[in-house]
């Protein structure tokens, strides 16, 4: 980012001196084999200065850590200040939503190793096994409208979040086609079944009648 550009993203009121210009932060979005009712989301932050900026307006890191051009200098300090914070994990819980079946999932922050590189992983457990879940992501856009966030989920599916597209149904179950599939072999098998076990109850009944 170039000075200029980065004292006039300064200059602008509020928070919006943030920087979502440079690398995007990431979501992954994962169903749970074991238990079909939890959704698994995983948050990281694209660039380090990002998370500065968002630890200075939770209040958990000083504001004189952004300079009066907007330089922003990231220290390995701030990551450990940040991860285990309540704050950090209500800021979470409010930006990142889930939904299934047209419920709300409770969500629960599982405290991140290492924020700055792994990113933090939130745990959504919903009422029962979702098939589609809506995932809303409305991360660091409270900082500056113009954050994305790249998604990637099962099966290779792919979107981008931003401001106006927050929100993204991803199907975690199996498609209803593989249902369908299913329940029409079960009814085939059973019906083949059926004929083949009358037919020799008839070939019984002619070798008896002889």
């Amino acid at each position: 980012m170039t000075a200029g550009l980065a004292a006039a993203l300064f200059a602008l009121p509020g928070p919006a001196a943030a920087h979502p210009f440079g690398d995007p932060q990431t979501v992954a979005i994962d169903a749970d084999p074991a238990r079909p009712e939890v959704v698994h989301v995983r948050w990281k932050v694209g660039g380090l200065d990002d998370l500065v900026l968002l630890g200075v307006s939770l209040g958990l890191l000083p504001k004189d850590r952004v300079m009066l051009d907007g330089a922003v200098f990231y220290r390995d300090s701030d990551a450990a200040a940040i991860g285990p914070s309540d704050r950090f994990a209500a800021y979470l819980l409010r930006q990142i939503t889930v939904t299934g079946g047209g419920k709300a999932c409770p969500g629960a922050v599982q405290p991140p190793a290492d924020l700055a590189r792994g990113g933090v992983a939130i745990d959504f457990t919903c009422p029962g096994p979702v098939g589609t879940a809506t995932v809303a992501v409305r991360t660091l856009t409270d900082l500056n409208p113009a954050y994305q966030t790249l998604a990637t989920g099962p099966a290779g599916e792919r979107t981008v979040y931003r401001q106006g597209a927050d929100s993204h149904d991803w199907p975690l179950g199996p498609a209803p086609e593989q249902h369908l599939g299913r329940s029409a072999a079960l009814q085939i098998g059973l019906v083949v079944g059926a004929l083949l076990a009358a037919a020799l109850v008839i070939r019984k009944i002619r070798k008896g009648a002889r």
